[in-house]
């Protein structure tokens, strides 16, 4: 018997000891991130208006990645992300985009958002490499999507 086999939780615990960064922490930075491409900062307020959680529980969230000095924070004031924090939020997005356009690629069309944000926790960043490449190359390749299309469409 393999005894390499775990259970989702023990993979979760494993993941959470090599990365600090919880996918609850991960949605948070990923939305700071989104919404601050476009503005300086963000309040705990809209955060949590976007992210449809209680102020309180965005608070709880922001204070937690200050401590992993991703964010910039003061009790009641503006949040800015570090230069940390751009880094970081700056892969989770791209891992989201990355990850929901495969799956519209494949014709998933039943709670994308949903999957993409069930998957993107889980996956590695190398899985997530490959997957943009196979989708860069089939761009590449519009013989060889075609092809592709056309016996998705079959089956």
């Amino acid at each position: 018997m393999n005894s390499s086999f775990r259970t989702v939780r023990g993979y979760e615990l494993k993941r959470y000891s090599e990365n600090p960064l919880t996918p609850a922490l991960e949605d948070y930075l990923e939305m700071i991130y989104r919404y601050c491409e476009d503005k300086p900062y963000i309040r705990v307020k809209t955060l949590a208006n976007l992210l449809d959680v209680k102020a309180s529980s965005a608070s709880k969230m922001i204070k937690k990645l200050k401590q992993l000095d991703l964010v910039d924070y003061e009790k009641y004031g503006i949040i800015k992300l570090t230069e940390k924090g751009v880094k970081e939020g700056k892969l989770l997005l791209n891992r989201h985009n990355i990850i929901e356009n495969f799956l519209l690629f494949i014709g998933c069309k039943e709670n994308t958002l949903i999957q993409t944000e069930l998957i993107e926790h889980y996956i590695t960043p190398s899985t997530v490499k490959k997957i943009d490449t196979l989708c860069n190359f089939f761009n590449d390749n519009k013989d060889v999507l075609e092809k592709y299309l056309q016996y998705r469409d079959k089956h």
